[in-house]
């Protein structure tokens, strides 16, 4: 199963602006789903549908309570299926996040390196190194690979350019 990130318009099969309920309909060919504050767009608690996969989640950001807003894809983890998601061509979950990053700025792209946090502002991603698991360590002491990346609309992240 490959994944194709595609910012600012979203990520293969969920283009940014589907309809919530479309979202959840093709969430649900991937897994299980689960839906929380369905049609909710309180900006503490807005909508979400996870689509839990057995070897990967992905969280589906509908802040406006109708819409996609947002997609967050998680690391796969290993199993039957071979899972890639991909930017560009590099495979954004097997290479490592201060090379993936080195990638994108030789690209042109803008990246703000918050060490376990990073942002390419002008194309809307996010990335975190955070885990809540065991995982291969960098020299730095902090995780190898990125364990999320956020795909927003046109300007998610710009407010941290200033």
């Amino acid at each position: 199963m490959d994944f194709e990130l595609d910012p600012p318009n979203g990520i293969t099969g969920f283009p940014l602006g589907a309809a919530a309920d479309t979202v959840r309909a093709v969430a649900a060919e991937l897994g299980q789903v689960k839906v929380r504050d369905d049609g909710s767009a309180d900006p503490v608690h807005y909508m979400k549908v996870l689509a839990l996969h057995p070897q990967f989640e992905i969280v589906f950001h509908i802040e406006d309570g109708k819409t996609l807003t947002a997609a967050e894809m998680w690391i796969p983890r290993p199993g039957v299926e071979e899972i890639t998601v991909r930017f560009r061509g590099i495979d954004v979950f097997r290479t490592p996040a201060r090379e993936l990053l080195k990638q994108l700025e030789g690209m042109g792209l803008t990246v703000l390196d918050e060490t376990l946090y990073a942002f390419v502002p002008q194309l809307s991603m996010g990335f975190t190194r955070v885990a809540g698991h065991e995982v291969p360590l960098d020299t730095d002491g902090e995780p190898l690979y990125f364990q999320a990346i956020l795909t927003g609309p046109r300007d998610y992240y710009d407010y941290r350019l200033a």
